[in-house]
């Protein structure tokens, strides 16, 4: 996924996903837009729950819709919250992530559409495996 309107256009459904995040408890919002090696695009929301352990990050939403389906392969996922800084998955969707392979692009965006990639190994260097 190098071209740009293509990276333009997952950050586009990450931050349209983001408006159904529930998130009455931290009020933070967050949306992803994960695509598959085919170009197929599965989003998901941050989900919380009062209790906190039961929450589900969008990564993790979107990763569980597409593996549901059947997919396995991804290309890329953008990950958009509403503030300026620029959002990285949380330790656990980058495992999760991980398990499907480290070269899946991240783009880590904030409200305003601006975004920095990295890779999965990127973020997670010598992630677990077995």
């Amino acid at each position: 996924m190098e071209n740009g309107n293509a990276a333009e256009k997952l950050v586009k459904i990450a931050l349209s996903a983001r408006d159904s995040a529930y998130a009455p408890y931290s009020g933070f919002k967050v949306g992803a837009a994960l695509m598959t090696s085919g170009g197929e695009i599965y989003t998901g929301c941050n989900i919380e729950n009062a209790s906190y352990g039961l929450t589900c990050c969008a990564e993790r939403v979107a990763v569980f819709k597409a593996v549901s389906e059947g997919q396995k392969d991804f290309a890329a996922i953008a990950v958009a919250c509403g503030s300026g800084d620029f959002c990285s998955p949380c330790g656990a969707c980058r495992q999760v992530l991980a398990e499907f392979g480290g070269s899946i692009k991240v783009y880590m965006c904030n409200h305003r559409g601006e975004y920095k990639v990295k890779t999965v190994s990127d973020l997670l260097p010598g992630f677990f495996s077995l």
